[in-house]
């Protein structure tokens, strides 16, 4: 049985998966401060997350990261759909980092030191169009070298 990713996938896999990984177990038990203060910057951003509590928002949000490490982490995940929930994570991340006023220097995509520990992240989002891509590309590789083999087959079959 072949495995839903290449050996040149896991590179890119098991460091986007560790760190996210790592991140989400460690707001697992985050205090009320540090619940809070995340709380208040995601919302600032995004405000669907100001209807939620503080501890809600951490747990959904760390429940988000482990789910993703896992998912990249599992050889058993197609590299399409882990490079889509990386993409769309790291997406959301950078999303912070656009329209948080100070994280960027005025008139410029170049981070302020407030917004380096955000603007950072844009290398998740660079390995997950990656891994997307890499798993839609081969994906299509695969299914059409599936429909070949099937029509040689058949057509072998057909003629003995």
């Amino acid at each position: 049985m072949r495995l839903p990713i290449t050996l040149s996938e896991i590179g890119p896999r098991i460091s986007a998966g560790a760190f996210i990984l790592t991140s989400g177990l460690g707001k697992r038990g985050a205090d009320e401060e540090t619940a809070a203060g995340l709380h208040g910057f995601a919302a600032g951003t995004y405000p669907p997350i100001r209807k939620m509590t503080p501890q809600q928002f951490v747990s959904t949000l760390s429940t988000a990261e482990i789910a993703i490490g896992a998912a990249l982490l599992s050889p058993f995940v197609p590299t399409a759909v882990a490079g889509a929930a990386l993409t769309a994570f790291s997406g959301g991340l950078l999303g912070l980092y656009l329209r948080t006023p100070g994280m960027r220097k005025p008139g410029s995509l170049a981070p302020t030191d407030q917004g380096l520990a955000i603007a950072k992240d844009v290398w998740l989002l660079g390995i997950g169009v990656g891994l997307l891509t890499r798993g839609t590309v081969d994906r299509e590789t695969v299914l059409a070298r599936t429909d070949r083999r099937s029509a040689a087959t058949r057509w072998l079959r057909s003629g003995l």
